[in-house]
Parts: C-alpha cells; sequence; structure tokens
C-alpha cells in the first residue's frame, strides 16, 4: 500500500490590518480548490494564516489585541474552510491567534483530517522578540507580549497514513524541535511561518541572508531526522512591513523538491513518499544504536551559555 501524501504548501501574500477573516478564507479556499485540481492530500497554510502578523504592532489595550485572536475554531469565519476541506476530503494545516476559555494566549497551528476534524493542535514554543516597545528595533516584534509559550509541548499524531508533526516559525531554527518529533517517529513535519525580510536589529542582514538561514534550519533538521519537511510563507508587504517568501518542501535527505519565491498567494506541491524516511531512521539516524544521551544532560537542563573557567 502506497505510503505518498501529495502535499500542498499554501502560501498567503500579504494580509493587511484591514482586511477581514472572511476575504482572508476566501483566498485560502481559492488555494484549496487549486491544491484539489492538482491532486492534493494534505494542504498547508501559514502561521496565523488568519490576519496580519500584529504582533509587529505595539498595544496597551487588551480588547484592541484580542481582536486579533480566535475564541473557538471553527468558528462562523472559517467554517467554510472546514466544510470545503470535508467535502474535497483534504486535510489541512493553519496557524492562528487562540484566546483559551480560561483566559491564555497562544500561537497555535491544528492538524484537521480529510473529515474536516481537529486531530492535532500545536502551541509555538520558542517564542521570539520582546514584550515591551524598543526603540532601538526598526520595527517591532512582540509575540512575548501577546502570547505565551506554548504548553503542549512537541507531540506527533498518526493520522492520514503517517506520522505527522507541527511547529512555528522560530521553532524551526531550534534543533531540539526536530529531536523530540524525531523521537517519536515523525514522518512529515509542517510549519508556517512570518519571517521579516530584514533584521529589526541588523539592518545590513536582509533577504538574501534570512532566506540562507531558513533553508538551512529546515533542511538540517529534515535530514537529522529522516523527515519531510513542509515550511509554507505569509509573505510580501503588510502595511508597509516586507516578509520574505521561500516557501518550501524538503525530503528526508535535506534536498529541496519544491520552493517558490513569489511574493503573493502561490501553491507548491510535492508528493511526499512517507517510506522515504525509513532508510535514514533505520541506518545513520538509527537513534536507539547510536545516541548517547548520558552525555546530553546540559540541553534539557542548562538555558543560558556558561563558559569555562578562566584560566
Amino acid at each position: 500500500m502506497s505510503r505518498i501524501l501529495r502535499i500542498g504548501g499554501a502560501q498567503l501574500g500579504p494580509i493587511h490590518k484591514a482586511d477581514s477573516r472572511q476575504a482572508v478564507v476566501r483566498r485560502m479556499l481559492d488555494l484549496l480548490e487549486r491544491a484539489k485540481a492538482d491532486n492534493c492530500d494534505l494542504v498547508v497554510y501559514p502561521e496565523l494564516a488568519l490576519t496580519t502578523f500584529f504582533p509587529r504592532w505595539y498595544m496597551t489595550d487588551q480588547a484592541e489585541v484580542d481582536a486579533w485572536f480566535e475564541r473557538e475554531m471553527p468558528n462562523a469565519a472559517t467554517r467554510p474552510l472546514f466544510e470545503k476541506a470535508a467535502q474535497l476530503r483534504i486535510g489541512l494545516s493553519f496557524g492562528y491567534a487562540e484566546l483559551t476559555p480560561d483566559g491564555h494566549r497562544f500561537n497555535t497551528s491544528i492538524l484537521v483530517d480529510r473529515e474536516g476534524r481537529i486531530v492535532g493542535k500545536y502551541r509555538k514554543v520558542h517564542l521570539p522578540g520582546h514584550s515591551e516597545y524598543d526603540p532601538k528595533r526598526a520595527f517591532q516584534h512582540l509575540e512575548k507580549r501577546y502570547f505565551e509559550p506554548g504548553d503542549l509541548g512537541f507531540p506527533v499524531w498518526r493520522t492520514m497514513g503517517g506520522i505527522l508533526g507541527m511547529c512555528i516559525c522560530n521553532d524551526r531554527r531550534w534543533p531540539e524541535t526536530y529531536r523530540v518529533m524525531g523521537l517519536q517517529g515523525v514522518e512529515l513535519i509542517v510549519l508556517g511561518y512570518n519571517t521579516p525580510s530584514v533584521n529589526a536589529q541588523k539592518a545590513a542582514e536582509g533577504p538574501q541572508q534570512r532566506q540562507f538561514h531558513h533553508r538551512l534550519t529546515l533542511q538540517a533538521g529534515a535530514y537529522q531526522n529522516s523527515t519531510w519537511v513542509v515550511a509554507v510563507a505569509k509573505c510580501g508587504a503588510e502595511d508597509g512591513h516586507p516578509m520574505i517568501a521561500g516557501s518550501l518542501i524538503v525530503n528526508p535527505d535535506g534536498e529541496i523538491v519544491a520552493e517558490t519565491m513569489a511574493e503573493a498567494d502561490d501553491l507548491i506541491v510535492a508528493d511526499c513518499d512517507l517510506d522515504a524516511t525509513v532508510f535514514g531512521k533505520e541506518t545513520i539516524f538509527d537513534f536507539k544504536s547510536h545516541r548517547r544521551i548520558e552525555h546530553y544532560g546540559r540541553i534539557a537542563s542548562q538555558t543560558g551559555v556558561v563558559p569555562p573557567p578562566e584560566g
């Protein structure tokens, strides 16, 4: 029995502050129809797919902040997306700002199966940026102000014939993200991102270097854990703030098999053979044979750098 999942990476162009959820969902539906025409099994959308990347804006009114959050999923605005996906029998993954019933706020992604049911939820663990207004930055990146670190860890799910995991944006830069899922046998990791085209604290780090680091982390994570990785951008200039594109799909050998540099809504497609993960998992990255956890304690017990003593 084939274990090929045909994946569609549904990149979104800019979403402005004035754009409604309904208008964004209409664009997502258009991409879903394109994916159906291309015989996709699973469509992956970006981080915070329903709104502009609001953490770039400094806000002090909690009601203004909470207007960007979803209190339930699906809700009135997103239900058409779930219904169409179920009708077309295509799985989904997309990100949004989640406000829980008990008042917690997370940067969240969900995994939806071909029947339109939410089968997995992930909350972003590695929040970048800062929590207070910083006049020294070219622009603000206030995820630490508006979100709490994720509290679900890095789970994986058996669904759609494979073992699937999720992460979000900055998580892709941390090797622990991939390894924790790799230790659960992950075969496909999907993620969305909203990455600025320029580093707010280092103007010389422009789009070319940002793309280099973006590809480097994804290709290394895929290869070192013998897994497929699908990374999907929100790109273009949102209200004057440019973000990188570069949505791509990486195979378990760390090779890019699909990529787009378009600065607008776009779809990349690849046949992801989940059995292609087996060789790496049983040879060079056979964890049970080669890992030496007696030497890894520092990774889980220490945050900041502790240099050796002088002299």
